[in-house]
């Protein structure tokens, strides 16, 4: 992918797997936070969660969330079905992406995880 703009620092980190916890709001909005936490990102706001519930796909029940960085934010989706997650963070900031995937693997307790920095 060609950058469209050298003049402004950007990272971003898409990380998927399946998850061994319990997976409710209060998990969801613990993530956002722990994350941006460990990596010394600054939020300005709470994480918004959204849980549709009945308005799609059985197989797409689950959770659709967001926290806002001063540096850009975070989001996360959760399939609730599936016990599936992923998250990607995009910030104007630099951050630390094996840190990223461990805090992740071990909060969501998944055997395995996968990412993707683009």
């Amino acid at each position: 992918m060609r950058d469209l703009a050298p003049d402004i620092v950007r990272q971003r980190l898409l990380i998927e797997g399946y998850y061994s916890i319990d997976v409710d709001r209060s998990a969801v909005e613990k993530y956002l936070v722990g994350i941006a936490a460990h990596l010394g990102l600054r939020t300005y706001g709470t994480p918004i969660v959204h849980a549709p519930g009945g308005a799609g796909k059985d197989d797409n029940e689950g959770f659709d969330a967001f926290i806002p960085l001063i540096d850009s934010g975070i989001s996360l989706y959760v399939w609730s079905r599936k016990r599936f997650f992923a998250t990607v963070l995009f910030t104007c900031k630099s951050f630390d992406v094996a840190a990223a995937c461990q805090f992740t693997r071990s909060y969501f307790g998944a055997q395995e995880v996968e990412h993707c920095p683009f």
